[in-house]
């Protein structure tokens, strides 16, 4: 038979509500009573009936997440991510693409899809901080990237300005002097780009620096870093290191340099932006900025069901921060001083 709520606090030594409270993550419970039902969960074989308690509670146990992107590796990763952290707290994922179309992004805002879900996790691309609230309706919302939202809603970000000026200040530790960007795009609305040309300006600046060059591209992918670096190769002054805007970029211009006889790190050192797995395996292997994305993944999941469980209808959205760190590999070592960086 079964093991049901009331054999488990029984074993426990709880009430039947601290052990629904423990399982369904639904009010905070002290860390020693909380390992006690576990233990006894885990003793016993115990599996809630989630769909059940759904039913009950009004709700489907669905929560929506939405991203521009599953082919690039860092929002597959943090779907992943996103996906792991729902499912520790009971909860199943709808995956939506969107491509950053604006049409897609508003239908799957706004219930026009159909899906029927208690919350959603959005990256938007060219959805409006304005439109955000309105198209969702009331439906539980927690907003990733660049694209703030207004105080009703919870936002997840890396501050992209202070990272990109790290890693502006780290090329120019290493000695660079003649130091370029690929990544801007001036056509997409979503700011990411924007705030990292800012922040690898600034950098540059504090040291008595101006950027060489700064490559427009169409995307974030390999292509188009390939292609921006071979511009860059046929200017009239060369940069000594180049800061791609992600590692798809990077791990593109860094195939061309090694097809252009051009040594990296030697005579140009690389660093991208997001540290995705493939970085790690380049030869060389590629230094980069790295954000928690365990972090952005655990605290949009926590966020959203505080708010599907009606903990924070009173409270405004919140803004969270989260950190990231430069990471040291071959690309720019040679240059970079000994201790700089994150050395992994």
């Amino acid at each position: 038979m079964a093991a049901r709520l009331k054999d488990v606090a029984a074993l426990a030594g709880v009430s039947v509500r601290t052990v629904s409270n423990v399982v369904s993550n639904a009010a905070p419970v002290a860390p020693a009573t909380r390992a006690r039902v576990m233990a006894a969960v885990e003793e016993l074989g115990y599996r809630p009936n989630l769909a059940a308690r759904n039913l009950r509670q009004g709700r489907t146990g669905l929560i929506g997440v939405v991203v521009p992107e599953i082919h690039s590796p860092y929002f597959g990763a943090l779907a992943g991510l996103l996906i792991d952290a729902a499912r520790e707290r009971g909860w199943t994922v709808l995956l939506e693409r969107t491509g950053g179309r604006p049409d897609l992004e508003r239908r799957l805002l706004d219930g026009s899809e159909g899906h029927q879900v208690d919350g959603m996790i959005v990256s938007p691309w060219s959805t409006s901080p304005a439109e955000l609230a309105s198209l969702a309706g009331g439906l539980p919302l927690v907003v990733l990237g660049e694209l703030a939202p207004d105080g009703s809603i919870d936002h997840v970000a890396l501050d992209n300005v202070a990272a990109a000026r790290d890693a502006a200040r780290h090329l120019v530790a290493g000695g660079r002097r003649r130091v370029a960007a690929i990544g801007l795009q001036s056509g997409l609305g979503h700011g990411t780009a924007e705030l990292r040309a800012q922040g690898f300006r600034q950098g540059l600046r504090e040291a008595g620096l101006s950027p060489v060059a700064e490559v427009e591209v169409a995307d974030l992918h390999r292509g188009e870093g390939a292609r921006a670096l071979r511009e860059l190769l046929r200017r009239s002054v060369r940069p000594d290191a180049v800061f791609c805007f992600s590692d798809e970029l990077a791990l593109g211009a860094l195939r061309v340099a090694a097809e252009e006889g051009v040594r990296v790190p030697e005579d140009l050192a690389l660093m991208g932006f997001d540290d995705i797995e493939d970085g790690r395996f380049a030869t060389p292997s590629l230094t980069t900025i790295a954000p928690d994305r365990e972090q952005i993944a655990e605290r949009a999941v926590q966020c959203l069901t505080e708010r599907v469980l009606g903990r924070l209808e009173a409270l405004p959205g919140r803004r969270i921060v989260v950190p990231h760190r430069v990471v040291t590999r071959e690309s720019t070592r040679a240059a970079a001083s000994p201790d700089a960086g994150d050395h992994r």
